[in-house]
């Protein structure tokens, strides 16, 4: 019995250890928001309240379960609930999260920057390299470091 509950706990840590280490990262399902407008629901069926209405197309948004046609979601800042999947689309995008990153002409650090991003600025994604990503915001086109990206990549 104290060997079962020792095997228990030892696989219980080393659960936790390899989520919190970021290795589950593969697993993690980005969609983004279908529509200028989608509501965020408590709960899985349209006879739940609205919690809160996105108002931004393409916003990225993570898979955290699902219930039939409804998807429970997680936002950048933190926001949860439930989806109609009618309103999700796999186009990828993301959020810069660093204030003042740069957008350049070409995938390295010595090419011409184009533009500087504020932190929460969505991005359209075209390609990403190993650490570089070819996006799309705005008016401009460049290449930005995946690193400053939470979203599909």
């Amino acid at each position: 019995m104290i060997k079962n509950k020792l095997c228990f706990v030892i696989l219980v840590i080393f659960l936790s250890n390899l989520l919190l280490s970021g290795k589950a990262d593969d697993n993690i399902e980005f969609l983004t928001l279908k529509n200028n407008k989608v509501n965020l629901r408590q709960g899985p069926s349209f006879e739940y309240p609205v919690k809160l209405i996105y108002k931004k197309k393409y916003l990225p948004v993570i898979i955290i379960n699902k219930m039939e046609t409804w998807r429970q979601i997680k936002d950048h800042q933190s926001n949860s609930g439930w989806i109609h999947i009618s309103q999700l689309s796999k186009r990828k995008s993301a959020i810069n999260i660093k204030e003042n990153s740069i957008v350049y002409k070409k995938p390295t650090i010595y090419s011409k920057p184009i533009v500087k991003l504020k932190a929460g600025r969505l991005v359209l994604i075209k390609r990403c390299k190993k650490e570089w990503c070819r996006i799309k915001t705005g008016n401009y086109k460049g290449w930005t470091l995946k690193k400053f990206l939470w979203g599909r990549i």
